[in-house]
């Protein structure tokens, strides 16, 4: 049950620096999971999805999945923008975004994976096709960014403690790496019972929609108390002073650790998400084996990430962030590497390099995230202001934009190397050339590769260490008293 608060109860009591229960870490690491199995299915499934099943030429796939990113990451600043707004004595700033947004986040989620019929002629059908999916597309990352975005700025919200928010990252990303072993293992299960090729991904999509709204109201009220409470007493120390877009922007890529941060979160998942749209290619064509084979190899990349996830948020108490997304990413730059090389009968040896990537996973998963409440707290001293919004919104938006380059790559690299899609109502896939067999290895292999190490060399020179982020919060605390 949730309760309101007035000024002089309660509320006040609760102090945001205290240490989180356990309902409440609960509650928000669900609100990662509906995001975490539809994206999962997506980054995995939908550009085999458009080449395999709606039998759209890869280019015009990595096309469609460009421009739905781009325009994610365009209304991502606008969005954290309008959070950082948003007034509620009942909600908050954040939650009521999650309210109201998670019916049409799950509803435009499934349309994606419907393949009309607007032509009986397969080639006439093939534009009509592609606008289709670029106007879903869109309106379904809109609703993704209505949900997430503000769902990621609550982190700094619900605690202040450095180790604290390490691990109530390690619950956000349980259920997130939870969530995607989840999508994986139902894809397996369908696969395998459901004939039907577009019947298999259309029984799947209606799934996981159910699932991603429902948690995300579990989200909602589980930490509504928790974030009323921190918005009480943000209301009491900030002035209603209000500084515009552009100052907003100015301020946030002057903070020397945010570009750091935002960085080497777009390497590292860079690496995550070029790998995952390749990776059914590489299973089918390269190593020989049956589309129900690639939701059993990521069920041991991110089962192995799950797992990882609470070895690396203990060590990162001991160690630090940086020493552990080192170790992570070593692991994963070495399975990247090997991937290249892999032969059809070299089966084992592909689930040992998927345990090891998994252990890199982690890792990008938890430390860039860990990262941002660290920068946050820097623009607080600096500024008087609490900005997650913005900082969260410019974050991703630089993410997507270099993620729906690399899926544009991937896509016409693919087209450029003369790979055949299927023809749509067929069950049988075409054999594809050598030349795109060796597009494939390398955007599986190589590219990952690079950059994975770029994202480790960035990490050497991250400014803000356990140390000065005491120091910062001691000021901060100092001047909340003055």
């Amino acid at each position: 049950m949730t309760k309101d608060f007035d000024d002089d109860g309660d509320l006040h009591k609760k102090s945001t620096s205290e240490k989180l229960d356990f309902p409440t870490k609960l509650a928000y690491g669900a609100g990662d999971l509906g995001p975490a199995i539809t994206s999962n299915i997506a980054i995995f499934f939908l550009m085999v999805f458009f080449t395999n099943v709606a039998g759209i030429p890869a280019g015009l796939a990595g096309s469609i999945l460009m421009i739905g990113k781009i325009w994610d990451a365009v209304n991502d600043p606008f969005v954290g923008l309008l959070t950082d707004r948003t007034k509620s004595r009942r909600w908050g700033r954040r939650l009521p975004w999650l309210l109201y947004g998670a019916i049409p986040f799950g509803l435009f989620f499934f349309l994606q994976w419907i393949v009309p019929q607007f032509s009986s002629v397969p080639n006439e059908n093939i534009w009509p096709l592609f606008w289709y999916y670029v106007a879903i597309g869109v309106i379904s990352q809109a609703c993704f960014t209505v949900v997430n975005l503000p769902y990621t700025a609550m982190t700094p919200e619900l605690t202040q403690d450095y180790d604290e928010r390490t691990s109530l990252n390690s619950f956000r990303f349980t259920f997130s790496i939870g969530g995607s072993i989840l999508s994986l293992v139902l894809s397996k299960v369908i696969f395998d019972h459901v004939a039907d090729r577009q019947q298999q991904y259309v029984v799947l999509a209606a799934i996981c929609t159910v699932i991603s709204v429902l948690s995300l109201y579990w989200c909602v009220f589980g930490t509504r108390d928790r974030i009323l409470a921190f918005e009480a007493k943000r209301l009491e120390r900030e002035e209603s002073e209000s500084i515009s877009f552009l100052e907003q922007i100015k301020i946030a890529f002057t903070n020397k650790p945010f570009l750091y941060v935002i960085a080497i979160y777009l390497f590292s998942w860079l690496g995550v998400q070029i790998t995952a749209s390749i990776i059914p290619y590489f299973v089918i064509y390269c190593m020989k084996l049956k589309e129900s084979d690639v939701p059993t190899l990521m069920i041991a990349v991110q089962g192995t990430a799950l797992l990882m996830l609470f070895v690396w948020s203990y060590l990162s108490r001991r160690i630090g962030k940086k020493l552990v997304y080192f170790f992570g990413m070593i692991l994963w730059i070495i399975a990247a590497a090997g991937l290249f090389f892999l032969q059809p009968n070299q089966i084992g040896l592909m689930y040992l390099m998927a345990v090891m990537a998994g252990c890199g996973v982690s890792t990008a998963y938890l430390v860039p995230w860990s990262m941002m409440p660290d920068v946050i707290e820097l623009d607080e001293l600096q500024t008087g202001k609490r900005r997650e919004g913005i900082f969260y919104g410019f974050m991703v938006l630089l993410q997507k934009f270099g993620l729906a380059f690399g899926l544009f790559l991937v896509g016409n690299s693919l087209q450029i190397s003369g790979f055949k899609e299927a023809v749509p109502g067929q069950s049988i896939l075409p054999i594809q050339p050598d030349s795109a067999l060796l597009a494939i290895r390398i955007a599986v292999g190589p590219i990952p590769t690079v950059c994975l190490i770029v994202g480790l060399i960035l990490t050497f020179f991250y400014p803000i260490t356990r140390e000065m982020h005491a120091e910062m919060l001691l000021k901060l605390e100092e001047r909340r008293r003055s």
